[in-house]
């Protein structure tokens, strides 16, 4: 982070981006400069200026070391996250010695409503409860869901397949303790943004023998192809939030030994059958490296028969699910993201 980042206090910045995004639209082009178009898409105007924003007050995505990683991480999310919806209740829960996950409940939902095992983003390397709180607060008020957001273990510490056999161990939990979590065991969903998108796949994928497969998969701008090069990773590899650099860094930490890449716990798209997968919901973004996986994947679900929902959101970048505090962009594209939600389940109950 710039010294400036470092002096001010992330309030201070908060309430600066806030204030940058009402001001008047001919004032704020004046911030961002003219409209950016890329690969046939012109950048969104909430996007162009909170990269602006990003820029001049030096509160981007550091990844000099994990430590930095998770700081800066949490610091940008509490820069563009929302109000707190405080109508949810939420309580610690304890899965296995070294697992645990915050479960939130929407006032007044009932007994027996769907459950939402949300994994979170941030390469693997960092994110937490905290980073994504103000989403999974939104995904259950908006689908009307229980969510059990899980705090796998992080890389360098714990390698590959270490959040993925966690994400697994999470949903067996959600399974075999679904009473006790308040959720009817027919209808718990998978969910992830980015690196969290990846190991709700590979979870999925994991369950799709069991006996209590996932009823829905929530995937926004997911990763999926550990071996994947050129396309849009080439087309947006600097400028949009989410490098290329910072991608190869991630996976250096995370699985480093080049033999893993083509394992389908890592490489959902590079799995050999992807037929007993449940209803599924892929949301991308124009401008992210990770844009052709995402679709990439889900083309392959619909050959397979899988209902599928692709919804690229042109314009956007890596990482919009947890911009619901400035502008409107991310905030629309997550309702529309919790509206899949909720009709998945309810039509499972149907």
């Amino acid at each position: 982070m710039s010294k400036l980042a470092d002096r001010v206090p992330t309030g201070v910045l908060a309430a600066g981006l806030r204030a940058a995004f009402a001001l008047p639209a001919p004032v704020r082009r004046l911030l961002t400069g003219p409209p950016r178009v890329v690969d046939g898409q012109t950048l969104h105007p909430d996007t162009q200026l909170l990269l602006r924003m990003q820029e001049l007050s030096g509160t981007g995505w550091s990844t000099s070391s994990p430590a930095t990683s998770r700081a800066s991480l949490r610091r940008t999310a509490a820069l563009v996250e929302g109000p707190r919806l405080h109508r949810v209740l939420t309580r610690q829960v304890r899965i296995d010695e070294h697992l645990k996950a915050r479960h939130y409940t929407p006032q007044g939902l009932p007994d027996g409503s769907p459950l939402l095992v949300f994994l979170h983003g941030g390469g693997w390397v960092s994110g937490d409860l905290e980073t994504h709180d103000d989403l999974c607060r939104h995904l259950a008020v908006g689908a009307g869901v229980r969510v059990l957001a899980v705090d796998y273990r992080l890389a360098p510490e714990h390698r590959f397949p270490a959040a993925a056999d966690d994400a697994d161990a999470a949903y067996r939990y959600a399974v075999a303790n679904a009473g006790e979590l308040g959720a009817d065991p027919d209808r718990i969903a998978l969910g992830g943004d980015s690196a969290g998108g990846n190991l709700a796949a590979s979870a999925a994928l994991s369950a799709a023998d069991a006996d209590h497969r996932p009823a829905f998969l929530l995937l926004l701008y997911p990763s999926l192809d550990a071996t994947a090069t050129g396309g849009s990773r080439d087309l947006f590899a600097r400028g949009f939030f989410l490098t290329r650099p910072k991608m190869d860094w991630f996976m250096g930490h995370y699985a480093p030994d080049l033999s893993t890449h083509h394992d389908p716990r890592l490489s959902p798209l590079l799995a050999p059958d992807l037929s007993a997968l449940p209803p599924t919901y892929v949301a991308t973004a124009g401008l992210d490296p990770l844009r052709d996986e995402g679709e990439a994947f889900a083309a392959r679900l619909a050959e397979s028969g899988v209902p599928v929902v692709l919804r690229r959101h042109d314009g956007l970048i890596h990482g919009f699910a947890n911009a619901l505090g400035v502008g409107t962009s991310g905030r629309e594209a997550v309702a529309e993201a919790i509206g899949a939600l909720r009709t998945g389940l309810a039509l499972r109950r149907a």
